[in-house]
């Protein structure tokens, strides 16, 4: 194992010693698999409140499934609540510190396997990309996705709030409609109820084969989310049994089924930038022009907010990403060879899915564009390329 350079023999003898003034017992130091999770919980991303339920859980796995699990904190960065001010400058480069500090702990302390407990807009990106540096066996875990808010018997999310402050200062809502849209829109726990970058990159770990089926999409406030996260943390013990590791998961044919996916629900336009990141650190040369080259054979088939009026809980129910992937196969769209978190096929992760909603998810016969939700222009303003989305 790897944890043995830092707990076998006689020379570590003072680091077996620290281990247990935390609690640990000599079996759970020298018998086990060592598991870090890193956990982004805070109290001030929505998104994030709860992952200390959905943490809690994942060391529940790991201890059932024979593992020592030991956790650590990471940083997060509400995009919402940093947007329209400065903050929104610290937002990207937190992509970087979250990868720093999870290389820095599982290197420092020769980790056997991770799991990184995430959620919400550049924590996501950053856990992957700092699974695909290490390259030791890791399991993404996500919070799940906020339940639409409610207002005047219609279902909203967060962004009709960014038009509704707006309107209110030209005078064309009541400062009270306002406060209670504002009241109304956020119900509770999660990341935000639309297709934005935290929901677009939780349902990417699910096709790239990082996360286990529905990561992306089971709400936060279910109970299948805590079975769910348990579930994560016995397979991520078993990953370090079967050496099951980043890199022989994020294979090229992993990212072209991503970027198909995306493409097929309309995710985030950043997307378009955090993909060819991780691809980055997983050896991987994944350009803008691929992007575009996947997006012009991968019809548009979900229309999710912002840009639509259904939101993750509706696509959850509709099949979630397994029936996406399953839509898109119908037509060879995706490849069969990159393997999972599950040491298998990401076949096994859709073969049996199905649509139970042709508007949330429709079919290819009938899709909301012939092509991808994204594309990628290039000229003057941008020589080296630019995101439109058309989701």
């Amino acid at each position: 194992m790897i944890s043995d350079r830092m707990k076998k023999g006689f020379t570590k003898a003072a680091h077996r010693s620290l281990l247990k003034a935390t609690g640990l017992s000599h079996e759970m130091i020298e018998k086990r698999p060592i598991i870090g999770i890193a956990n982004s919980y805070n109290d001030i991303i929505p998104g994030h409140i709860h992952l200390d339920k959905i943490t809690k859980a994942v060391r529940e796995g790991i201890l059932m499934a024979g593992g020592t699990p030991l956790e650590f904190g990471v940083i997060g960065v509400c995009d919402g609540i940093a947007m329209n001010h400065i903050g929104m400058k610290y937002s990207l480069g937190s992509r970087e510190c979250i990868a720093d500090s999870i290389e820095i702990m599982a290197m420092a302390h020769a980790f056997d396997g991770i799991a990184l407990v995430t959620n919400c807009d550049k924590i996501t990106p950053g856990m992957m990309i700092a699974a695909a540096r290490l390259n030791i066996p890791s399991i993404i875990v996500s919070g799940g996705p906020m339940l639409a808010g409610e207002y005047n018997n219609c279902g909203l999310g967060v962004d009709k709030l960014f038009e509704a402050g707006p309107a209110a200062q030209a005078g064309k809502i009541s400062r009270e409609e306002l406060l209670a849209m504002e009241n109304a829109t956020c119900p509770g726990a999660g990341s935000c109820a639309g297709l934005y970058t935290a929901n677009s990159m939780n349902c990417l770990s699910e096709a790239l084969g990082l996360a286990l089926p529905f990561n992306g999409t089971t709400p936060a406030v279910m109970a299948d989310r805590i079975r769910l996260s348990r579930e994560s943390g016995r397979q991520v013990v078993e990953m370090v049994r079967k050496n099951i590791r980043p890199r022989d998961i994020l294979i090229r044919e992993a990212f072209e089924n991503a970027v198909a996916v995306d493409m097929a629900i309309g995710g985030s336009s950043n997307t378009a930038l955090h993909i060819p990141a991780i691809a980055h650190y997983a050896g991987i040369d994944l350009r803008l022009k691929d992007l575009n080259v996947i997006a012009g054979r991968t019809p548009h088939l979900c229309h999710l907010a912002p840009a639509g009026n259904f939101h993750m809980q509706d696509l959850h129910k509709a099949g979630g990403i397994p029936a996406v992937m399953n839509e898109l196969s119908r037509k060879k769209l995706l490849s069969e060879k990159p393997v999972t978190v599950l040491g298998s096929s990401i076949k096994n992760y859709y073969k049996n899915a199905c649509r139970t909603n042709d508007e949330v998810i429709r079919p290819l016969e009938n899709p909301r564009h012939a092509d991808g939700g994204l594309a990628v222009l290039t000229g003057n303003l941008a020589p080296e390329g630019s995101i439109v989305k058309q989701a």
